[in-house]
């Protein structure tokens, strides 16, 4: 569990898409929303900051909605069909992991909370980070947990 980490992130302007449904529509609906996103990532001109696809996401036992987000500049209006949203600054438990071993990188940071005493933020949204290369087949993602202080 050596690529499991504490970080301080700071707030993030985020500009996409999402998706609302069962979890049994999950991750093909994840990964349907991510690439109907990309195809539309030209949309938002010079205002991206980074490549980096950004996930985030809540849900509870029975629902998720799930997001396909970059990184921009504060837009004073957005592409039709996409919402901006800013996410505060959070502390996260985070793991390095594949898309190809998403599970289990969910494993080892639970896994990795736990044996730290962490306890995660439940009104705060994880966030799954895609760092895209199109030209491999097995990409980094970081899945970023929020943790919450000990007092709350």
């Amino acid at each position: 569990m050596d690529n499991c980490m504490l970080v301080k992130k700071p707030s993030l302007n985020l500009v996409g898409i999402s998706y609302s449904g069962p979890y049994s529509t999950f991750p093909d609906e994840a990964i349907r929303l991510q690439n109907d996103f990309m195809a539309r990532k030209h949309e938002l001109n010079d205002n991206v900051k980074s490549a980096v696809l950004f996930s985030p996401y809540f849900g509870n036992e029975v629902f998720a909605t799930y997001w396909a987000a970059l990184e921009t500049h504060h837009m004073s209006s957005v592409p039709s069909g996409m919402v901006q949203l800013t996410i505060p600054e959070h502390e996260y438990a985070v793991v390095t992991t594949t898309n190809k071993r998403i599970g289990e990188g969910y494993e080892q940071i639970s896994a990795w909370m736990n044996e730290k005493g962490l306890k995660k933020h439940d009104y705060a949204l994880a966030i799954e980070v895609f760092f895209v290369d199109a030209h491999l087949d097995e990409e980094t993602v970081e899945l970023w947990i929020p943790v919450r202080d000990a007092e709350e």
